[in-house]
């Protein structure tokens, strides 16, 4: 065993003779309700940040809570041990999704509860894996190498914000004006999952998001629908229709010009991934349904991370009271998201959609729009030092090679860090697809979160001693 091996061996053994203090820290940081999408938990938010500065301080990093727009971030700096050692840029995001329906959790959401699932023990609450859980790893990481070694491996910036989880909002302002301070070689992400609880993964495509909120409106006011019912527009009738018309029978997108920028998989990329094994019967049996959606003749996992989508996330208007109320409702809302694939532009499509509406409403009928979220998506380049440490750690932390996947999710700060730092992202998340991301009672079970502090402190090594 080299001294750097065995450097690496004596942190990952107090690692685990730390267990107890790190999960009691991470439990502390889950009590906290950081909800960034509701005002009334605004003091809670700064709470969270507080939180991460202070655990970064106890590390020796310089550390800020920077105010925004909107919720605060933490910027902190480690210069590590000296000479030429490289750069991490890591980031991660304390706010969590909103709990409701609070009916549906077993167990209160920001009281972490540890309960015996089928692959051992895991922890249930608001946040546990998306993203304190994977941000508490890395922190752990960092906790064993400074209990060791008195210093960090590498020169480390963290980067740690409280509105990822509302579409990031104050984000681009921060990483402007903090360019300087946010130099690194690499940014290191953990949000996202591994290929099964014993296959680690790292991810190379994230879709990108196009988000929009369409507003109709026919009437100076709600009508009675039997005094004017078969003379007046009805604008709910003609939003659904507009919205009907968004697929084909093939399960294709009816945008003009939706696919002129979507290149076709090369055929070993498809191969790669068919290679996988992916049981769409199984993943869809999952959330109780049988028939796949989405374009026909295409393989899943092609249709999961290398094909755009168009989706109606809501829809509202007129009365949805108890009872009945014979309205003709004056304005139509919908939601709508557009998950995209490299070279598709975000404004494009959100000016597509646009015309797509103009085209099926009839005159009188006006049409407002508010753009919600544009990130265009990503590929992340599989050949550089940074991956391969990344995948020599994930191969002895479980025994056996990481595999390659695509994302149908978005992780805009991805392509942020490239446009705008010109940084790469290595995704190397340690979440599972049945973890309740963003539902009542998400979950992250243990084993997860030990292998993912774990493989952090074998990454930080590994690229020290290169």
């Amino acid at each position: 065993m080299s001294a750097s091996e065995g450097r690496i061996a004596e942190v990952l053994q107090r690692a685990e003779a730390t267990e107890e203090e790190t999960l009691r820290r991470w439990f502390e940081l889950l009590r906290i309700p950081s909800v960034s999408a509701q005002p009334q938990h605004a003091k809670d938010c700064q709470e969270a940040a507080e939180w991460v500065r202070a655990q970064l301080l106890e590390l020796g990093f310089q550390a800020d809570v920077l105010p925004t727009d909107g919720k605060p971030c933490v910027l902190a700096h480690h210069p590590g041990p000296g000479g030429d050692v490289p750069h991490l840029l890591y980031y991660g995001h304390y706010d969590v999704q909103p709990p409701e329906p609070l009916e549906l959790w077993t167990s209160p959401p920001f009281e972490p509860t540890v309960v015996d699932g089928p692959r051992g023990k895991r922890i249930v609450a608001r946040g546990a894996v998306d993203n304190k859980g994977q941000l508490v790893a890395w922190l752990g990481a960092f906790r064993a190498w400074h209990s060791v070694t008195r210093t960090m491996p590498l020169r480390i910036t963290v980067l740690v914000e409280g509105e990822e989880e509302i579409g990031s909002p104050s984000l681009e302002k921060v990483l402007i004006a903090q360019r300087a301070r946010l130099h690194a070689d690499q940014a290191v992400i953990s949000d996202t999952n591994m290929w099964d609880i014993a296959t680690p993964a790292i991810t190379t495509r994230l879709r990108g998001l196009a988000y929009v909120q369409v507003n109709l409106r026919a009437a100076a006011r709600d009508l009675h629908s039997g005094l004017y019912g078969g003379s007046a527009q009805n604008v709910l009738n003609i939003l659904t229709r507009a919205l009907g018309g968004l697929h084909d029978a093939q399960g294709r997108v009816q945008l003009p010009g939706f696919y002129d920028r979507v290149r076709p998989l090369p055929p070993e990329q498809v191969a790669e991934w068919e290679s996988l094994g992916f049981n769409e019967q199984a993943f869809l049996a999952g959330i109780g349904q049988k028939e796949p959606a989405g374009e026909k003749g295409l393989p899943a996992l092609v249709r999961l991370w290398a094909r755009p989508t168009a989706d109606i996330n809501g829809i509202w208007g007129g009365y949805t009271g108890s009872g009945a109320k014979t309205v003709i409702a004056a304005e139509a809302h919908a939601k709508v998201s557009f998950r995209l694939v490299p070279d598709q532009d975000p404004g494009e499509v959100l000016a597509s959609f646009q015309r797509f509406i103009a085209d099926r409403i009839p005159p009188g009928v006006t049409a407002s729009y508010e753009s919600l979220t544009a990130a265009a998506a990503i590929v992340v380049p599989r050949e550089s030092r940074f991956v391969a440490a990344a995948e020599r750690a994930l191969r002895e932390e479980f025994g056996r090679p990481p595999v390659f996947i695509g994302s149908g999710g978005s992780v805009p700060v991805v392509e942020s860090f490239k446009r705008v730092l010109g940084l790469d992202t290595l995704l190397m998340g340690f979440g599972l697809e049945d973890d309740q991301v963003h539902s009542p009672n998400e979950k992250f079970e243990l084993a997860c979160f030990l292998h993912g502090m774990r493989s952090h402190i074998r990454l930080l090594g590994h690229l020290a001693q290169a």
